[in-house]
């Protein structure tokens, strides 16, 4: 039983006959005849009776056109949505909190140059939650720093990231030429929360040193960090891209750590299996080839 059978079943009653039906719907009228016997034989019942060369529905017949209008009728607001969808395509964005405080909005930007008929919808949280949000298939890609576990994933990297170590201007720490590991030791520090990669591998660097920080305050809100900071409450890892505003007024200072710079790579992400739309392959493309914009 398809589509075609309710339609052709529902323009026999309408037209009130299988000729009838034949010429409304362009189609034979042996056709139409076939398509009856089908859903008859199909569901072992009779849908009409032939009576003086009249037809005239059954109790099932009518039991059936009763869910024939109702499928019909939700078949053609699906076909509706669906090109409506066609001609506004969607597309669902998931990016780390550096990549969405710092670089999304020239993204998008560039984006809709490219793609002004496309809604795109971003959602912006730790690398963690985005890698689960890929792989649910809650957007569709993502942008995101650090490292991704996942094999479901295809990750290419785009551009680098650099984490510092920061403090307040009134610091004790802020004036000094150079920062080594052991002038940190037992040092408050300010954290995000767990599952973040703001601190994979500058904390790990600490870790594996054997350095104790006093972790006094916890956020998953990057604003609320910078203020702590800003405020004296302690150190901190963050992207430098995060707090460039923040050192040039002066609030806040990158402490010269020593030892190399700790980069880290900033990846378009989409689940393996994914098919890759015209849209995805355009955000792809913005990322990879639009270096000004990272």
């Amino acid at each position: 039983m398809t589509i075609r059978h309710l339609k052709i079943f529902t323009a026999v009653v309408d037209a009130g006959g299988m000729s009838a039906a034949a010429k409304l719907l362009h189609i034979s009228q042996p056709t139409v005849s076939q398509a009856v016997s089908e859903l008859e034989k199909n569901y072992g019942v009779k849908l009409f009776e032939r009576l003086s060369q009249k037809i005239y529905l059954t109790k099932e017949g009518e039991l059936m056109l009763s869910f024939s209008r109702h499928i019909l009728d939700s078949f053609e607001q699906m076909e509706e949505a669906m090109g409506q969808v066609a001609e506004r395509p969607n597309l669902r964005v998931g990016c780390s909190v550096s990549v969405g405080t710092c670089m999304i909005n020239d993204i998008l930007d560039k984006a809709k140059e490219r793609m002004p008929e496309c809604f795109i919808s971003v959602v912006v949280a730790n690398s963690s939650d985005i890698e689960r949000a890929i792989l649910n298939n809650e957007v569709d890609l993502g942008i995101v720093e650090g490292i991704l576990k996942s094999p479901d994933l295809a990750v290419t990297p785009v551009c680098e990231d650099e984490l510092v170590l920061v403090c307040g201007r009134q610091h004790p720490l802020a004036g000094k030429e150079l920062i080594t590991l052991d002038m940190l030791e037992g040092e408050h520090y300010i954290s995000r929360e767990s599952g973040s990669t703001e601190r994979n591998q500058l904390e790990k660097i600490f870790e594996d040193y054997g350095l104790h920080l006093k972790r006094t305050f916890c956020s998953t809100n990057t604003e609320a960090i910078k203020n702590a900071v800003i405020c004296g409450r302690g150190i901190a890892i963050m992207s430098r891209r995060l707090v460039e505003k923040e050192c040039m007024e002066g609030s806040m200072v990158v402490l010269p750590l020593e030892g190399p710079a700790v980069k880290r790579k900033i990846h378009f992400a989409v689940h393996k299996n994914k098919y890759l739309s015209a849209n995805i392959k355009v955000m792809q493309e913005i990322l990879e080839q639009d270096r000004d914009i990272l």
